[in-house]
């Protein structure tokens, strides 16, 4: 494999001295003896080394760094940083549970997501040097799994997002090592279990990022006067029922996916769950929500966990509408003293204007709320402190009088 130079302009060079993965086109003098895809070594004008990383000039971020010691890139490198990140999880996880095992840049290994689901892995590739060697990756971490005893029968790819065409790539899926995945995977050993459709469910397949915050309401519901069987509990953007599973007492999931729902009735089913602790309504919750206050419902738990609004910062200001709308209903329909868990995983909305757009809901709604929580991704979802850029999902647990 090649090794071109990539030359950056003068004063451009202190995001990368201060371990940002990202190197922009307009930061870039030139480039020499590189094609797309090629690991390259980045200098000063000076000629003087500053990181390694691959290159690919489609893609407004033209470099993305792998490293800032002069290291060769080879399999020694890859098995090194894929040890640290599976060591980084499972050191306090079940290895056949659902846990993120790659966070992409946040571990230092941009452009690459790798998710477990039981005997399965799920590898994302986001970006050409990614995409060109991900088969080679796929039987790495297979190896790896199987020397640390926590082996893998399969590893399948779901490179099917829409960033990819940024690297001028096409969305591709299908199975890259070892054998087909089921058509529902189980993970969890012990209630809630959960069941993931690898193929065709949502990201790779399951809301990894959130099974924290699933935890979080099941300790608040257990633990407080809500566990009781009266208690009623609303999950917007339900998907396949997560944040209700966590709950007992009677849950309205909402979704407008049929297909989801359909699969969260089946995985209610296999938690034996009593056919009356849940419901599941297809509909759109905003539709859903100005329905519901005009019927005067009312709630003890509200979780609002809607999709991504905001792709860049041209849609910051349509999505703040969007999230004042929805939580401004939520106010309104939960009862004195009820919860409200509100989320949005918009990378472009930082935390400070979220906060402000709900706190803009609840003082149109004439209510009083207090934060009893901030909220993130799980801990298989490590954000880099040099790369704000990842912390995407931020959340709000608030009480509400």
């Amino acid at each position: 494999m090649s090794e071109g130079i990539v030359t950056i302009r003068p004063g451009r060079e202190k995001p990368i001295l201060q371990q940002h993965p990202w190197i922009f086109s307009g930061a870039i003098a030139n480039a020499r003896h590189a094609q797309p895809g090629d690991i390259v070594t980045v200098v000063a004008h000076t000629g003087e080394f500053l990181v390694r990383g691959y290159w690919n000039p489609r893609s407004q971020i033209q470099v993305r760094i792998l490293t800032w010691q002069d290291e060769p890139i080879n399999e020694d490198w890859w098995r090194r940083m894929l040890q640290r990140a599976i060591n980084a999880r499972y050191h306090r996880a079940q290895y056949n549970a659902g846990k993120r095992i790659i966070n992409a840049e946040n571990d230092f290994i941009p452009g690459l997501i790798v998710d477990r689901y039981g005997d399965f892995l799920v590898l994302q590739a986001l970006t050409l040097y990614i995409d060109q060697n991900k088969a080679y990756l796929a039987q790495l971490l297979a190896e790896l799994f199987e020397t640390a005893n926590m082996p893998i029968v399969g590893v399948y790819e779901r490179s099917d997002v829409d960033v990819r065409g940024k690297e001028g790539l096409k969305h591709s899926t299908g199975l890259l090592w070892g054998e087909e995945p089921p058509d529902l995977v189980r993970i969890g050993s012990e209630k809630p279990i959960r069941l993931v459709d690898i193929r065709k469910g949502h990201k790779t397949g399951y809301y990894l990022d959130q099974i924290d915050n699933h935890a979080v309401l099941a300790s608040l519901t257990s633990s407080h006067q809500y566990h009781a069987p009266v208690s009623r509990i609303l999950n917007l953007f339900s998907y396949t029922g997560g944040f209700g599973l966590a709950v007992r007492g009677h849950v309205t999931n909402v979704d407008s996916s049929t297909e989801a729902l359909a699969l969260a009735q089946k995985t209610y089913q296999l938690n034996e769950r009593p056919p009356d602790e849940a419901e599941f309504i297809q509909a759109d919750a905003f539709e859903y929500l100005r329905e519901a206050v005009a019927r005067g419902d009312q709630f003890d738990v509200i979780v609002c966990d809607p999709p991504k609004f905001a792709h860049n910062k041209q849609q910051v200001e349509r999505a703040a509408r969007g999230y004042k709308d929805l939580n401004l209903h939520c106010f309104r329909l939960i009862r004195p003293g009820g919860y409200l868990m509100t989320f949005s995983c918009s990378g472009a909305i930082s935390t400070d204007l979220f906060q402000k757009v709900v706190f803009g809901a609840l003082a149109d709604s004439g209510r009083q709320a207090q934060i009893i929580r901030h909220l993130g991704p799980s801990d298989g979802h490590p954000v880099a402190l040099t790369f704000p850029e990842g912390a995407y999902l931020k959340g709000l647990l608030l009480q509400v009088y």
